[in-house]
Order: C-alpha cells, then structure tokens, then sequence
C-alpha cells in the first residue's frame, strides 16, 4: 500500500489534488497502476495544463547522508549546487570548485541546507 502523498508524488500532483479528486488515503500499487494507465479526465487536464515552468514535486538528498526527500518546492528556493542535512557540517559536503565562494540557504524542504556556489 502507498500513501496519498506517495501517490500524489508517483502522478506528480500536488496533494491538495489527489485529495480533492478522492484518492484514498492508502492505495494499492494495483489501484494506482490503473490509475496511470487510463487517468481520469481531471488527470488528463491537469497534465495538459503544466508550462513547465514550475515542478510539482522536486527530489532532495543530502550529499553527506544520502538522506532523501520529496518536497513541493518553493518560490523562494535559490539554484542550488548540494543539499546538506541541517545537522551535518557544511564543510563535510564536497568542496566547491576553485575559486567560487560558497554561501549556505537553510530552510529547504524539512531539514536540508542548500549549498550554492557562486564563481
């Protein structure tokens, strides 16, 4: 079984969506399989209408850890170059290339910091 979330990441719809158009909390790998196989029209409508020009969903994973995520990104989330566990050093993280500065963003998705590096 998968979770609403799970599956709203899977078709790649915000949750409000998949609330709103009755996808139970729990689903079986079957049910959601169908699903994508033959989508409903609200599905069909919904993938017509995305420019491009802002993801519904974005992976993160820490470059220490490995720890991974989904997230709905944010508008005010910069470019990134690594993303680090808020709990690791940032120094742990791969150094930057030579001669960029690197300045750190806290606060991306629930625990990660984003490292950008900017020549």
């Amino acid at each position: 079984m998968l979770s609403r979330r799970a599956a709203a990441v899977r078709l790649d719809i915000p949750l409000e969506m998949a609330t709103r158009h009755g996808i139970p909390a729990h689903v079986s790998e079957a049910d959601l399989t169908a699903l994508e196989q033959d989508p409903p029209a609200w599905l069909v409508q919904s993938r017509a209408n995305r420019t491009g020009a802002r993801r519904v969903w974005v992976h993160l994973e820490c470059a220490v850890c490995g720890f991974a995520e989904d997230a709905r990104p944010k508008k005010w989330w910069p470019e990134w170059d690594l993303l680090v566990c808020e709990h690791h050093d940032p120094a742990d993280a791969p150094a930057p290339l030579a001669g960029a500065v690197r300045g750190e963003v806290p606060g991306i998705g629930s625990r990660f910091v984003a490292l950008v590096d900017v020549e």
